[in-house]
């Protein structure tokens, strides 16, 4: 039982440093970028503190030059994804009985060696093996990264001293919030590695231990969180480090009596191969695992024509093309009244040309590449059929080249019809589909968009009318979990908008809240009874 009063004080955001050209943050940063250019890693599992090497291995490049090798990683077999998990149920008997106020000190001295000692490092990982710009990489592997520590620290400390029942002079009664009774499987993707370490972080510091399987194609910056994770003092075996199959780690993860929970970024379609996976084994569990996930997103940006067509021709060029459309929040449907049209459209054309597109390591750089082959390709495909489609006018962009890095321009498209596959799918790439309304149509129009996609993750509406914005957030109620007024898609800050949507886009946890950390918590109430009854009979038998 923990009795601990203690209380954290409330963190603020994290400072990001601008890189401005010529200071020594920049020039810090650029050192870095080219000693890991220079260089190339072996990347090993690590289980329960140990490196392994499988022998079975697969290389590590830039998105943005895939000649350049950063190095080479192990891939996991089911046998040490066996080992994997022996080691965190292992790890778990001396970490789950930790006082919170341990754990928490563990999470803050990631996060402050993340923000001082490690922040080239984890940043120059991420331009180069993610292909982010400096300001990409700097708001989510230092900026995020760090929030995400420190505000699941404050949070974890409202839980434990914070949310206890009330008393009464006969009795004393306590919630004791124990970890989940096995481990937790994460599972996460490429685009954030603030991601890559919350989805492990977040439930370790409420006592948990992790089967981690990294996304392979940002498995550098990973690397490097599990290196800071052991210099600050988290025991070996708390989160074990197994890349590889996703299918031959499930396997084994599902079938386990101990599988307890999934903590899961990405996909829609793989998260729902996930859930099926584990509700095939429901049998075998000790207990009913707790899924999160948080999937895709359709993300739109509506303008009503009272709209400042700056700001919303700004919002539709940065929500859409910000890290090359890759993340579940980008924007990448646009709704416009035929009235403001012709001055949007003559502002998108001037934003979208003042993009530079290139080498993530050239600070004057906006847009990288793509992550991969793969999905070079499928956003290729989408843009190639609009230019063919007599319903679509490519107003920008179309050009894509994968010679040395895969590089698609930023692209907008117009189309004739709302439900125009480009206005429905999910590309998750550079790509921003706009649908011009008739002015009267404003709140039909308001429900096409919330039909239009199966997703609920993010969006937002343009309009200096308080009335139109008023009636957009109720038509629209379900169709964003993050919705957002006068403002880009993108951006939310952990302490300030919790993320996570619901519908198809997933589970809406909250990320980086309370929501998400009582998701691996499993309470016990406990009552201690000063003066239980001695009698059979009752008051009002006489």
């Amino acid at each position: 039982m923990n009795n601990a009063i203690c209380k954290l004080e409330r963190p603020l955001n994290e400072p990001a440093a601008d890189y401005a050209p010529g200071s020594s943050q920049a020039k810090s940063l650029l050192e870095e970028i080219k000693r890991q250019s220079s260089i190339q890693v072996e990347i090993p599992l690590i289980i329960g503190g140990k490196e392994i090497r499988t022998g079975n291995t697969a290389d590590v490049v830039m998105p943005h030059d895939h000649r350049h090798k950063l190095g080479f990683f192990h891939k996991v077999g089911g046998k040490e994804v066996k080992m994997a998990i022996d080691a965190a149920l292992e790890a778990r008997k001396q970490w789950s009985a930790l006082p919170w106020e341990d754990r928490v000190s563990v999470s803050l001295k990631i996060a402050e060696l993340i923000s001082v000692k490690y922040r080239d490092t984890i940043n120059a990982a991420t331009i180069l093996g993610q292909s982010k710009n400096f300001w990409q990489a700097e708001i989510d592997s230092a900026c995020e990264v760090a929030d995400f520590l420190r505000f699941n620290s404050y949070n974890a400390s409202e839980i434990f001293s914070v949310l206890q029942p009330v008393q009464s002079y006969k009795t004393f009664n306590q919630i004791e919030f124990r970890p989940l009774e096995g481990f937790v499987y994460t599972v996460t993707p490429f685009n954030f590695t603030a991601i890559a370490c919350n989805l492990n972080m977040a439930p370790v510091v409420l006592g948990n231990v992790t089967v981690w399987k990294p996304a392979t194609t940002s498995i550098l910056s990973s690397y490097y969180l599990m290196q800071i994770y052991k210099e600050a003092g988290l025991p070996d075996g708390v989160i074990n480090f197994i890349p590889g199959s996703g299918q031959i780690i499930s396997e084994e993860v599902f079938g386990h009596k101990y599988f307890s929970g999934l903590h899961f970024t990405g996909s829609n379609d793989t998260f729902n191969v996930l859930w099926r996976q584990v509700s095939a084994n429901l049998d075998k569990y000790r207990s009913y695992p707790r899924i999160v996930g948080e999937t895709g997103g359709k993300d739109f940006i509506f303008a009503h024509n009272s709209a400042d067509t700056d700001q919303l021709s700004t919002a539709i060029v940065l929500g859409a093309f910000e890290y090359q459309g890759q993340k579940c929040s980008a924007s990448s449907r646009s709704y416009i009244p035929k009235t403001i049209w012709p001055e949007v459209r003559r502002e998108i054309l001037d934003r979208t040309a003042k993009i530079r597109m290139g080498d993530p390591a050239d600070p004057k750089t906006l847009m990288g590449a793509v992550i991969d082959e793969k999905s070079f390709d499928f956003i290729v495909s989408y843009i190639e059929a609009a230019k063919k489609s007599p319903d679509v006018e490519v107003l920008a962009g179309g050009g894509h080249d994968k010679t040395n890095g895969y590089f698609i321009e930023p692209t907008v498209l117009v189309c004739g019809d709302p439900k125009y596959a480009t206005m429905e799918t999910e590309l998750f790439g550079p790509v921003m589909s706009i649908y011009v309304y008739d002015d009267e149509k404003y709140e039909e129009t308001l429900r096409i968009c919330d039909d239009t996609s199966p997703y609920g993750l993010t969006g937002s509406i343009f309009s200096r009318d308080k009335y139109a914005a008023v009636k957009a957030s109720e038509i629209l109620k379900y169709a964003a979990g993050n919705f957002y007024i006068n403002d880009k898609t993108t951006g939310a800050m952990v302490g300030q908008q919790p993320f996570g949507g619901s519908r198809a886009s997933g589970t809406n946890d909250k990320v980086g809240s309370v929501f998400n950390l009582m998701r691996w918590l499993n309470p016990r109430s406990i009552k201690d009874n000063y003066s239980p009854p001695t009698d059979v009979v009752f008051p009002h038998m006489g």
